[in-house]
């Protein structure tokens, strides 16, 4: 028995280690202390196993270790990300952007679906946290999508798929956690996640538009008493044309004298767009009239969020800033923003600073544990366990792919994502590289699953979140006065399936064309070989690597360094070798030096 737990302690640990984080025990005290049980277990068992190397003395390694969580500078981007967030969930930025955006696509069936998909991708580039996004877009948009006859499961699974979007939208926590696990550039993760975060967003859409043709009734457009800004979409693409306009006017005549080109590109585009809201914001100060009232507040509700938007990608896709450094300016913009806004006071910046506090030692405390329980399993070789266990897989790298998707999936229903990325990836990243995938593919992979386990029933963390703040019993509508049926658990559960279908073919699409994320790595420069040509210049040709010959003037006036020429003629000793000669015209020897008589070698110099 002994032998038995000697030979498989790599999965007795990895088993029941898991078994206690599914049963609900606190991650970060499970992971450290199932290290350190483990890890005794392991020094007394080592005389048994030669595959056990663990030594009481390795325990002090563990200082170093989490120090150096604590010198990370990539996660320093989590608690900037998570501040901005907050910042903008305080502000009221998510209730004007669903108004204003509803209005716009009011007129068309779904409009309302529309504009929750649209602001829940807007809320991922901005705030990066789901549990934002879910109860601030339910909070806001489930009552007027009931009120206006939307289908309930739609308006539920609508909303809780539209929140997970901030896990694969940059700048994603995710993505920032999964880049430093595999040690790759959180600029590459972002620049891999984009497309596939776009064509998700689209297939949202896609699902939409067909549930408005086969089910015109389950999200009709908004009627006409509910479009409070009235109609001026001809204004809004007119402004939309000359903010075009002026950006190439800036890039081409305005800016030119700017050496760099991505400033130059940010001047013009901050040209054109800064224009145009300052007409906007004089239209609605002095009444103007010189473009519609929806023009209007479309044009003031959105720049400002899209502003902040390039700030924090914009500079990263650019290589203007590093991750942390956008974390920084989001986090500075965003309470700009709410200040402009006169939305920002002392209690909104505690709470934030509170929940960004409690958030990030949240991390750094699984991270902690994550790095005892790691020291003690690569001490009983449970990588190579882990590592011959996936290479055996038939399909290769795609079999390896799909079943880490049904692994990561199957654990993301119960255990959070930072816990999938502290315990799980750094054990699979090594195989993903030996099986030559691209650890950035692979990363927006996982991403792309994580966000699929969290709208799948019975534990998907979005379901919890839309249910906390769904109302369960009858309740009564605001604006008209009727009272409302309340949402069933059975609605958001039915409403979350086709969404997940539509993320499990993405999961498939970006597997099958890693292209969508191998852009990260931009277009290189190539070099043919067959175009290489080499040519060294030949000795004494008097090309620059012609050096005179050794002990001669070399015919030109050099020294002679006193050394006499190699295999000379003049009396001096030849040492052996034949005069050098390697096709170039030969100086003439140097003269001998003539004997001074009154030199006598038997008496010691005189000195002058």
């Amino acid at each position: 028995m002994i032998d038995f737990i000697a030979h498989n302690l790599a999965p007795i640990m990895f088993t029941s280690v898991m078994l206690m984080l599914l049963l609900g025990y606190p991650v970060a005290f499970t992971l450290a202390a199932g290290g350190l049980i483990y890890f005794a277990i392991g020094v007394e068992l080592s005389a048994i196993s030669p595959e056990i190397r663990l030594f009481w003395p390795l325990l002090q390694s563990h200082p170093d270790r989490i120090y150096g969580i604590m010198y990370n500078d990539t996660l320093l981007a989590i608690p900037f990300f998570t501040f901005m967030g907050l910042i903008l969930e305080r502000s009221r930025m998510a209730e004007d952007l669903l108004d204003t955006i509803g209005q716009l696509f009011g007129p068309i069936r779904g409009g309302l679906a529309y504009a929750v998909i649209l602001v829940g991708a807007l809320l991922g580039a901005t705030t990066g946290v789901v549990a934002a996004s879910v109860m601030a877009m339910g909070l806001i948009s489930l009552p007027i999508m009931l009120r206006y006859n939307y289908n309930r499961p739609l308006v539920a699974g609508t909303i809780a798929a539209s929140g997970t979007l901030a896990q694969i939208v940059p700048p994603s926590l995710v993505l920032i956690v999964m880049a430093d696990q595999l040690g790759r550039s959180v600029g590459d993760m972002y620049v891999g996640a984009l497309y596939p975060a776009i064509l998700i967003v689209a297939a949202y859409c896609a699902y939409i538009f067909a549930v408005t043709m086969v089910k015109p009734n389950w999200a009709p457009a908004l009627p006409l008493e509910a479009r409070t800004l009235g109609s001026g979409v001809t204004s809004l693409i007119v402004m939309l044309a000359i903010s075009v306009g002026l950006y190439f006017l800036g890039q081409q005549v305005l800016f030119t004298g700017i050496a760099s080109p991505e400033w130059r590109e940010v001047s013009a585009l901050a040209f054109g767009v800064f224009a145009v809201y300052l007409v906007a914001l004089a239209n609605r100060t002095f009444g103007l009239n010189v473009i519609s009232r929806l023009t209007q507040q479309v044009i003031i509700v959105l720049i400002p969020p899209l502003a902040l938007i390039f700030l924090v990608l914009g500079t990263i896709f650019l290589g203007i800033a590093t991750p942390t450094e956008g974390g920084a300016m989001g986090a500075t913009g965003a309470l700009i923003i709410a200040g402009l806004k006169g939305r920002l006071s002392f209690a909104t910046v505690k709470h934030a600073l509170d929940a960004t506090t409690k958030l990030s030692a949240f991390v750094m405390m699984i991270l902690i544990g994550a790095r005892v329980f790691g020291l003690t399993f690569y001490g009983i070789n449970g990588n190579v366990w882990i590592e011959e266990l996936l290479t055996a897989l038939p399909g290769g790298e795609y079999g390896f792919l799909i079943v880490v998707t049904i692994i990561v999936f199957i654990l993301g229903c119960f255990l959070d994502f930072f816990e999938i990325a502290f315990i799980m990836v750094p054990l699979l990243a090594p195989v993903a590289d030996k099986l030559g995938i691209d650890l950035v593919w692979f990363g927006v992979i996982l991403g792309i699953n994580l966000q699929t386990s969290f709208l799948t029933p019975p534990f998907g963390f979005s379901l919890f979140y839309l249910r906390s703040i769904a109302p369960a019993g009858r309740w009564k509508d605001q604006v008209t006065g009727k009272m409302m049926d309340g949402m069933k658990t059975l609605d958001i559960y039915k409403g979350v399936l086709p969404y997940i279908i539509i993320q499990f073919i993405m999961i498939m699409v970006v597997i099958a064309f890693p292209g969508l994320v191998m852009r990260y790595k931009g277009d290189a420069p190539t070099v043919d070989p067959a175009g290489v040509n080499i040519q060294i210049p030949g000795f004494g040709q008097g090309g620059g690597m012609s050096l005179p010959p050794l002990g001669s003037d070399g015919g030109n006036g050099s020294p002679n360094f006193g050394l006499p020429p190699l295999g000379g003629d003049n009396g001096a000793p030849a040492m052996g070798l034949p005069p050098l000669n390697l096709g170039g015209p030969q100086p003439a020897p140097a003269p001998a030096a003539p004997a001074n008589p009154a030199t006598d070698l038997s008496q010691p110099p005189v000195i002058k």
